[in-house]
């Protein structure tokens, strides 16, 4: 393969890390980008694999993980819930609510962590196929099996339990406080288009939790786009693509809008399946039954970005506005019927200072509607979002509403437009029950291989799913690796 040339469309952290495993396998690698953007601007919330880190030496180039810590701030009334990665310190704060919760939280802990590394195993490998036919099929499959299996008789239990229930239904057998249920409950709605009495919700709230220590259900944050992108090799090119070109079968390259052809024995593309399969290559090629699943992968954006610039610093590092499942609940509701909750989901991570006076937070906003049921996204929308929601906070955080020097508003709509989210759907498939492992994003494209020869999926529409920062990316590239030997 030395020598062949690889396409990988997309700058995202999966198609980063598929193309650098690519290149250090001899691919000369041609990465296209839509549009220019700063690389390392932003800091990606998401564990990271440590065999990514490991085989592309990112530690070398600058890979910074933080960990915040308290890793949760909930103001209500007189008391702060502060959430920490010490143990014994959440037991504390959580005393000051509810006795019995604080007894139960390092049981809960240590048993959702188990379950949680089960899922860590299966993430860091393409999913098992259990239909699998062909003896390495089997052999994955048994694999996976064994792994599960050493969670014990309580652990396989737990996890085929907490699999499909709602995380209501799951935090209400665990505790009685309903400000520390909604804490947890919003990391089970996180990017998803349903609340926390959906079935499955526990599912993602167990998703979230792969990769952080003990008792921290937040994600580490890191740059880790910004060290992929200090690694040598690979041709970053800015370009629109027009069209995948297929001849008798099997891609050969990538064809621009300004008429540039760029050969290829591999595609490797981390755009959303829809945009890949259904826009960039002629259907023609695809089974309709594959066509038809494509088109009704799930991928409702529920959420919106706003970034603040503040003439302070919060002094808080993530502060959760979700004082109930109830709460979320009717913060669901109303983004079914097309309209942004006045009682959103917020959650407000501080960034630290850029420069003296100045200090940049990042907002979640979830329930947001890509579309809206009266009026469409404009200026006049976003702004008014960004007052609804800054005077949210401001109830938890007097004094909130007059720190803010700048804003920016990044609503579904934008998403989608600017960033090539379908719907605003910043994992490009819903993380719903059945999107998920070997289901994800459907069952005939979870192998990454697509029925075009020498296609490929890596992007956070594929298993593991979006949080899990360059597992997807890491695992098509051993795909097509093993493809190709």
């Amino acid at each position: 393969m030395k020598g062949e040339a690889a396409v990988v469309l997309g700058v995202g952290v999966d198609e980063l890390v598929a193309a650098h495993y690519l290149a250090r396998a001899g691919y000369a690698v041609t990465l296209v980008s839509e549009r220019a953007e700063a690389i390392g601007d932003l800091l990606e919330p998401g564990w990271i694999p440590p065999g990514v880190v490991r085989d592309l030496d990112l530690a070398r180039y600058g890979l910074r993980v933080e960990q915040q810590d308290p890793w949760a701030v909930v103001m209500r009334e007189d008391i702060a819930l502060e959430l920490s990665v010490d143990m014994a310190a959440s037991v504390e704060a959580i005393s000051k609510l509810s006795a019995a919760d604080a007894r139960m939280w390092p049981e809960f802990c240590r048993r959702l962590h188990a379950l949680a590394g089960a899922l860590q195993v299966l993430y860091t490998a393409p999913p098992p196929d259990p239909l699998a036919r062909t003896r390495r099929g089997f052999m994955q499959l048994a694999r996976s099996a064994v792994r599960v299996r050493r969670l014990g008789r309580r652990g396989m239990e737990d996890l085929m339990r907490v699999i499909p229930m709602s995380a209501a239904d799951f935090l209400d057998e665990w505790f009685e406080n309903d400000v520390l249920k909604g804490v947890l409950g919003g990391v089970g709605v996180m990017h998803l288009c349903q609340g926390p009495r959906s079935s499955g919700t526990a599912f993602n709230l167990l998703h979230h939790h792969v990769g952080s220590p003990p008792g921290v259900f937040r994600p580490s944050l890191s740059n880790i786009r910004a060290a992929l992108a200090q690694r040598r090799g690979l041709d970053v090119l800015i370009a629109v693509p027009a069209r995948i070109e297929v001849k008798k079968g099997r891609a050969t390259g990538v064809v621009l809008k300004n008429g540039e052809t760029l050969p290829a024995s591999v595609v490797v593309s981390g755009l959303a399946p829809a945009r890949t399969l259904l826009e960039l290559c002629d259907p023609g090629w695809l089974d309709p039954a594959l066509v038809r699943a494509v088109r009704n992968v799930r991928s409702r954006g529920p959420a919106a970005k706003i970034s603040l610039v503040l003439d302070r610093d919060p002094r808080f590092t993530t502060l959760v506005v979700a004082p109930s499942l109830d709460y979320l609940e009717r913060a669901y509701d109303a983004v079914k019927y097309g309209r942004t909750s006045g009682q959103p989901y917020i959650e407000v991570v501080s960034l630290g200072a850029e420069a003296a006076g100045r200090y940049r937070v990042q907002l979640h906003v979830q329930y947001v509607p890509h579309a809206l049921k009266e009026g469409v996204w404009d200026t006049a929308q976003s702004e008014r979002l960004a007052r609804a929601v800054i005077a949210r906070v401001s109830e938890d955080v007097p004094g909130f509403q007059s720190w803010v020097i700048e804003q920016h508003v990044l609503t579904p709509d934008d998403l989608q437009h600017i960033h090539g989210f379908p719907q605003g759907q910043h994992y490009h498939a819903e993380m719903g029950l059945d999107q998920i492992l070997w289901m994800r994003p459907t069952p005939q494209l979870a192998s990454y291989r697509t029925p075009i020869d020498g296609l490929y999926l890596c992007g956070p529409a594929m298993h593991p799913g979006g949080g899990i920062a360059g597992a997807a990316g890491a695992n098509a590239a051993s795909v097509i690796l093993g493809d190709r030997a």
